[in-house]
């Protein structure tokens, strides 16, 4: 197994000759747990950890490692561990917002060509969900896959498909099943060498299922889903990237039941590129859609251009937005206030003798 495998190209190397003077190696973040990582380097795998420079530099979750991430390591080969010393630029980020109060983003996987958004069509199938993934997706810095699973358990997949295809124009739609391997056999068109694909999606969808269809072996455990709600059990814990026979590489997400923005405005306009073109034509610019005279939004719901519950969606997730950026900037006021409190105002006096 070599590093070009896992993605190494020239670009990456012209990236690494910056640390020359420090003789550090590359690898490929492969697991990441509790700020434990695996690494892929050119010895084979190795755990690591951060510096404590490193640690002590990083301004946020987000500038930790994840899976997924080529990184500049010291390497101790008897010892089988190595040492992380820097993130090597990402050419694309799955980022969410943290829980807690303290604004903060945390990036899920890295340096991926496509998100594979998978939802199941069962009782959870949910339009609006679909649309926020996209939202994120689309700014990631990856080509988003829409796989609607568990098709062995609908009866209108046509209309399923129908309905997604109103919401996301243009992105690849495809229904599978992993019961009984219905479609599985087009998701090997991405799945190949050089390409690195993450996998998103609520509990209970079947993403472990389907990467051990696409592995043909069990890597991953899988449970089933509670038959009253269609929902899922966590059965992923940590993210973790696998190499494909197929010469793809998967990356394996923990399922998110709350899947937060963080500044994503690029990813909503390309979501919901139709409301916003039709809001374009309202008579005032920051009209909000309710009672404005010449307002296209409004007309368009009238005459059945634009769905109601799809305007609702587009509001929420910009207001959510909206609250997020605000919360940015305060704590960002806060931080700097606190940095004017602690730093010292020395004076140089000079004396006269």
């Amino acid at each position: 197994m070599s590093l070009q495998q896992y993605g190494w190209n020239n670009s990456l190397n012209e990236e690494l000759k910056k640390y020359t003077d420090k003789n550090l190696k590359p690898a490929r973040v492969t697991m990441e747990s509790k700020n434990l990582y695996k690494l892929y380097t050119d010895i084979g795998e190795v755990e690591a950890k951060v510096s404590g420079k490193f640690m002590y530099e990083a301004m946020s979750k987000a500038d930790f490692p994840s899976v997924g991430d080529w990184v500049a390591i010291s390497l101790r080969e008897d010892e089988k561990n190595a040492t992380i010393h820097s993130v090597l630029p990402r050419k694309s980020s799955f980022l969410r917002k943290v829980a807690g109060t303290i604004p903060d983003s945390q990036v899920i996987a890295a340096n991926f060509d496509y998100v594979f958004i998978m939802t199941s069509l069962n009782n959870n199938f949910s339009l609006r969900r679909i649309e926020r993934y996209l939202a994120i997706a689309w700014d990631s810095g990856g080509l988003p896959v829409i796989i609607l699973s568990k098709a062995d358990l609908c009866d209108n997949i046509d209309e399923k498909i129908s309905s997604v295809e109103s919401i996301a124009p243009g992105v690849p739609i495809h229904a599978v099943s992993s019961e009984t391997g219905d479609g599985i056999e087009t998701l090997f068109n991405y799945v190949v060498s050089g390409n690195t694909i993450t996998v998103v999606g609520s509990s209970g969808v079947g993403k472990s299922t389907l990467l051990n269809k696409l592995s043909n072996e069990n890597l991953m455990d899988t449970s089933s889903i509670r038959e009253e709600d269609s929902k899922g059990r966590h059965t992923t814990t940590h993210r973790q990237m696998f190499l494909l026979p197929s010469g793809g590489l998967i990356i394996d997400t923990p399922g998110t039941r709350e899947l937060g923005l963080w500044e994503i405005d690029s990813g909503i306009t390309e979501t919901f590129g139709d409301v916003e073109s039709i809001a374009l034509g309202c008579k005032f610019k920051d009209c909000k859609h309710e009672k404005e005279p010449g307002c296209k939004i409004r007309e368009a719901l009238a005459n059945g251009m634009l769905d109601s519950k799809r305007l609702e969606s587009y509001i929420k997730l910009k207001k959510e937005l909206k609250y997020i950026e605000a919360k940015n900037q305060h704590a960002s006021r806060v931080k700097d206030k606190k940095k004017m409190k602690n730093t010292k105002d020395y004076k140089c006096k000079t004396y006269e003798y």
